[in-house]
């Protein structure tokens, strides 16, 4: 350690109190943060490009400084949805603090890592109050029994009025209109599931129809259109 002449003329003057620092909560503990190492939690944030023409949905599950689990969902940019394949190499296994400082490959992902970062050093995790956090897994049973990500893609003009093509359960393939065009309900085929049925030895009509729901008074429609072509 190099001091400057002015600082190595002083006397030296003995440090009283010990501020410690706050406590945050952690995995269902009160902990003084001092290292990396000190640090667990799970949680999510999300991150956007510079030309926020995409998200990301980031999901980290750190146990001891060290990320154990990582689930990255993105939307609106093909690139970035490679970028991602690379992120889940890169963050596995790396602590908190290299992820924070590690390129990330798209804007968008290194935002949500930064989001991420904050809510988990300042204790506000999904799981600061759960007793030894969540299992590493976790991250998965937000996409539910299918492992698809959960997407909306509803679509609008002045002149046609609201399509919706991608809800919660799946890819829309009608919507329910009653006798005044006004939406009371829509058809869907969810994907993840049709794709297992395929999977497990169905052939793809089969497949598309045990995969098929609908939700509102479907039954009461006057019409169903399909919305992307109608």
């Amino acid at each position: 350690m190099i001091y400057s002449k002015e600082v190595e003329m002083m006397c030296p003057v003995a440090k009283g109190a010990k501020h410690e620092p706050a406590p945050i909560p952690e995995e269902g503990k009160w902990v003084h943060a001092k290292e990396i190492k000190d640090i667990s939690g799970f949680t999510h944030g999300v991150g956007w490009c510079a030309p926020q023409q995409g998200a990301c949905k980031l999901t980290l599950n750190v146990k001891e400084g060290v990320i154990e689990e990582a689930l990255i969902e993105t939307i609106g940019c093909s690139g970035m949805t490679h970028s991602a394949a690379m992120a889940a190499e890169i963050l596995q296994g790396k602590t908190i603090l290299e992820a924070l400082n590690t390129d990330l490959v798209c804007d968008a992902i290194n935002t949500a890592m930064r989001e991420l970062f904050l809510q988990i050093v300042y204790g506000r995790t999904q799981s600061a109050f759960s007793d030894d956090g969540l299992v590493v897994g976790a991250g998965l049973e937000d996409l539910g029994k299918g492992l698809r990500s959960q997407v909306g893609t509803m679509y609008a003009t002045k002149e046609k009025g609201p399509r919706y093509l991608e809800m919660a359960e799946g890819y829309v393939t009608g919507i329910a209109l009653d006798e005044d065009d006004e939406i009371i309900g829509y058809q869907f085929v969810n994907l993840g599931k049709m794709t297992d049925f395929i999977k497990a030895g169905d052939d793809a009509n089969t497949a598309w129809d045990k995969a098929k729901g609908q939700y509102g008074r479907v039954d009461d429609a006057a019409k169903i259109i399909d919305p992307r072509k109608e």
